[in-house]
């Protein structure tokens, strides 16, 4: 069952082994292939403990001891690491076992992901695809089940390829608009820009407007004096008896404390956290409808001693806002040391 070409099956043994004489599986590694069933699907215990060795290699430093190895490789979804390696290789028992699992599951989560029935299934089919593999590579099938390591659970890791692959189908899509297609289809470019269609994730927005909503008075009346008026850290400071160093710093935190709310929010919403910040890092916020200004700016705030007249649009200022938030920078990355 071995295939060369897969990163689950070694072609010798790896540094990285359990206790037991060189060249044999020792006996902790036979208990570890009973425990993952991996028979069942068709892998020999040699297969299985190339893959251990495999995984423990990308995770251990060369020379670790032989209990520590143990450990970790027990820490691992054995089971669900088998199945999915089995898989991989082509075993026709291990895609029955799969598909009445996950084939269903799989088209949940992309539907929770893409919020539209058509485009979900393409999604799920997409994937799917891409897990059987649909590629060769010198001769081998290209699984991407192959990649799983069973460091966490099977179905976690198949959301985050799903929503992997959704921001790549989005930023794809992005690219493929090209003007003479906008023309082509009755746009008039220069008479004023019509709305473009958002493609993005609709949960991050939902995120970001909640992260927004929550803060305190005094949190949205730095923001909104900083980013929608203009006004310096020492002019902040005048109003809040504060050092502008300290409103600095004051700014700086409240960035963070914003992507981390919005991460949350979107954790709440279903995605995990690799997930969260990849959708964060893919998302362009001139495409997001929040209120930046609305919801930086009810009247009963102190910014209400500010002049009111700043031109920045509502574009511009969630622009400004958002590329710090969504890019993990603090008040000093901005590009604009307003100490003066």
């Amino acid at each position: 069952m071995t295939d060369p070409s897969q990163p689950g099956c070694l072609p010798q043994r790896a540094k990285i082994r359990l206790a037991g004489d060189p060249g044999q599986a020792s006996a902790a590694e036979r208990e570890l292939y009973r425990e993952s069933e991996a028979a069942k699907y068709g892998l020999s215990e040699a297969d299985f403990v190339g893959i251990l060795a495999e995984v423990a290699c990308q995770y251990l430093p060369a020379g670790t001891p032989a209990d520590e190895a143990d450990l970790f490789c027990r820490s691992l979804r054995l089971e669900e690491l088998a199945l999915a390696r089995a898989c991989a290789a082509g075993s026709e028992t291990g895609w029955e076992v799969f598909l009445t699992r996950y084939r269903a599951r799989l088209y949940e989560m992309a539907l929770a992901i893409a919020r539209e029935e058509t485009l979900a299934r393409e999604l799920a089919d997409s994937v799917y695809a891409e897990l059987y593999g649909v590629s060769t590579r010198a001769g081998h099938r290209v699984s991407k089940l192959s990649y799983y390591t069973g460091r966490g659970s099977l179905e976690g890791w198949l959301r985050t390829v799903l929503a992997r692959d959704f921001v790549d189908r989005c930023r794809s899509l992005k690219r493929t608009v090209s003007l003479e297609e906008r023309e082509e289809a009755g746009e008039r470019l220069a008479s004023g820009p019509a709305p473009a269609a958002a493609v993005f994730d609709p949960r991050l927005e939902r995120a970001t407007d909640e992260a927004l909503a929550a803060l305190g008075s005094e949190e949205r009346f730095v923001l909104a004096a900083y980013f929608l008026d203009g006004r310096t850290f020492a002019q902040i400071g005048q109003i809040l008896q504060a050092h502008e160093s300290t409103v600095s710093r004051r700014v700086g935190r409240l960035t963070v404390k914003l992507r981390k709310t919005v991460i949350g929010n979107l954790r709440k919403q279903g995605l995990d956290r690799r997930a969260a910040e990849e959708a964060l890092s893919a998302a362009d916020v001139r495409d997001m409808g929040v209120d930046v200004r609305g919801r930086l700016r009810p009247g009963s705030d102190p910014a209400a001693a500010f002049s009111h007249s700043a031109q920045a649009g509502a574009d511009s200022t969630f622009y400004s806002v958002g590329k710090v938030v969504f890019t993990a920078e603090g008040a000093a990355d901005t590009g604009d040391d307003r100490r003066e």
